[in-house]
Order: structure tokens, then C-alpha cells, then sequence
């Protein structure tokens, strides 16, 4: 048995179609979960409750934490050290693996490439809290006390994703016939996954027996680019001219008055206003696996976007 534990996210939905398509049973856990193309079964769950995850978790051979709480730095403080303890204490009990899907704020501002390499140096309250539980992970794995790893990508993009950046700035205001919109700066490059990439991914390094005890990057194009370049890509591809506005951080302070999630995103610019490049490697060279490129995927997300609103 595979199980999902934050099953209702789009990267959860991809994963189970992935792993349904390999012949595992799959079970889906959250709060509400729906029973969706490749998943076995569905089990519901509050994975801040300890005898819930546990219960959740047992029978299973590989556990999948992908977890999506509420943009809130107090409601993170609260819940995210406990899910991970409920994960790892319920994958021992079970003697199941457990593989994290993780973000990159623990890495904080990085000059040059994030690697897999890249030392935890968190510069917000949100990156403390990842390094805090990711750390609490890799001391499980040195320890031999399970089989686990932590799989990272970069803000994603994609036909089906809902929450990601690119797509509520970009693809979303594209296929309203609005001009698109970018934060701070449009001239940086900025790292972005494809979140088919990042399924796909997942599911392999799972069934790759030599991948466990590692953190990983997930396919990530390489050479990615700048706000404007991405813009033109997108607005091409709806044919539409590029028209887009830069929100500067006074804007986004003002409009965080009004918006919770503006709000707390504020604490994040800081991955907006320089270079942010997410280096995959290490992954295209143990697995052969190419990224989809910058081209491809927001051609892709803009038809599947214009095609969602015709």
C-alpha cells in the first residue's frame, strides 16, 4: 500500500494516478478525501492527530507527505512540527518508508544555485519552521530509526496547478484577457517546476531503492527565464500581446491590508527580487530524466488554460 497523506492538492492527485498506473494500491488521506483516477481507497484524517496518522499510515509500505496547510505562519508553528512527528512516529510503527515533499525557504536567500547541497540558512519565519521539521526528518534517517527522504522543488507551474505563483500572476489573468502580473522584479531569472515533472518524479525515486536516505530536487529546467521573458512566453502562446504589471512591495504591503495570503507572503519577497535558481542535476544525471523545458510547459498550461475557459 502507498499512502498519500495530504492527498487533496494537485501534486497529490497526479501522484496517485502515477502510482495506480504502476499497479500499487493507493489510499488517499486528508480531512475530505475524494476518491480520484488510480486510488484504491480513501481514508479521512486530521494529520495533527497522532492516533488518526497512525491509524492512516498502518498496512503500508511507502508514506507520501504532502501535506498543504494554511498560508499562516502561527497555524504553521502549531501544526507542522506536529504532522511530521504523527508521520514519523506512524511510519516506524508501521515499518513503512516516508518520502517528504518539500520547498526551498529553509535554504533562506542563496547567491548562486540552490543544490541539494546548499546549507539551511532560513531568512523568514516560514523557512524556520521547514528547516526545523526537515532537520527533525534527516536526524530520523542518520539515526537508522527509518527509511526516509525529502524530495524539493521550486515554485510550480502547470495545467493543473491552482496555488502556484506563475499560475494565479500569469496564466490565470492571461486567460481572463488581463494583463499578467510579476513581483519586484521582471528582469531576474526565476526557477520554475513543471508540476507533471514533479509527480512523475516522486513516483520514481519511491521505486528507486538507491534514492531513500537522500533529499532530492525534483526536474527543474535549467537556464530559467526572467519575468518579462516568461510573460512573453505565456502571452504568445494565449496570442496576446505581453502586457503585464510589476507589483513593487509597497503594493503588495497595501494590498496585504486587505488579503491575508498577501500578507503573509510579504516575508517571502525576498525570492523575488534576485536571481532564484533551483539546480535539478543531480536527479537528470541518476535518472537520465529531462526536465520539461520553459517553452514547452507554458505552452502546455496556457492551451490547457485557454481550452478550461472556452
Amino acid at each position: 500500500m502507498h499512502t498519500i497523506l495530504g492527498a487533496g492538492g494537485t501534486i497529490g492527485i497526479m501522484l496517485a494516478r502515477e502510482l495506480g498506473m504502476s499497479g500499487h494500491k493507493v489510499r488517499l488521506v486528508g480531512r475530505n478525501p475524494v476518491l480520484t483516477e488510480g486510488a484504491s481507497e480513501v481514508f479521512r484524517a486530521d494529520l495533527s492527530d497522532r492516533e488518526k496518522t497512525l491509524e492512516a499510515v498502518s498496512g503500508s509500505e511507502v508514506v507520501y507527505l504532502l501535506a498543504g496547510l494554511k498560508y499562516d505562519v502561527q497555524t504553521w508553528q502549531l501544526l507542522w512540527p506536529r504532522i511530521m512527528e504523527n508521520s514519523i512516529e506512524a511510519c516506524k510503527r508501521a515499518n513503512a518508508k516516508l518520502l517528504f515533499f518539500d520547498n526551498v525557504y529553509m535554504y533562506g536567500k542563496v547567491s548562486g544555485c540552490m543544490t541539494e547541497e546548499t546549507p539551511y540558512n532560513p531568512c523568514s519565519r516560514k523557512g524556520e519552521i521547514r528547516a526545523r521539521i526537515a532537520s527533525r526528518l534527516l536526524h530520523e534517517i542518520k539515526a537508522g530509526n527509518l527509511k526516509g527522504m525529502i524530495a524539493r522543488c521550486a515554485d510550480f507551474y502547470g495545467p493543473l496547478a491552482k496555488k502556484g505563483i506563475p499560475n494565479i500572476l500569469v496564466f490565470d489573468r492571461l486567460a481572463r484577457r488581463k494583463p499578467a502580473l510579476w513581483l519586484l522584479s521582471d528582469a531576474v531569472p526565476h526557477s520554475c517546476t513543471y508540476i507533471e515533472d514533479a509527480a512523475r518524479s516522486l513516483a520514481l525515486l519511491a521505486a528507486t531503492d538507491a534514492a531513500w536516505n537522500q533529499t532530492w530536487h525534483v526536474p527543474t529546467a535549467s537556464n530559467p527565464p526572467n519575468g518579462k521573458a516568461f510573460i512573453e512566453m505565456a502571452a504568445r502562446a494565449f496570442d496576446l500581446a505581453p502586457k503585464y504589471h510589476v507589483l513593487s512591495r509597497p503594493m503588495l504591503k497595501v494590498s496585504g491590508w486587505f488579503d491575508s495570503d498577501i500578507r503573509e507572503s510579504h516575508e517571502m519577497l525576498y525570492q523575488s527580487d534576485s536571481d532564484y535558481l533551483f539546480d535539478s542535476s543531480k536527479f537528470s544525471n541518476a535518472f537520465g530524466v529531462k526536465p520539461t523545458s520553459y517553452e514547452q510547459g507554458i505552452l502546455q498550461t496556457a492551451l490547457a488554460k485557454a481550452s478550461a475557459r472556452s
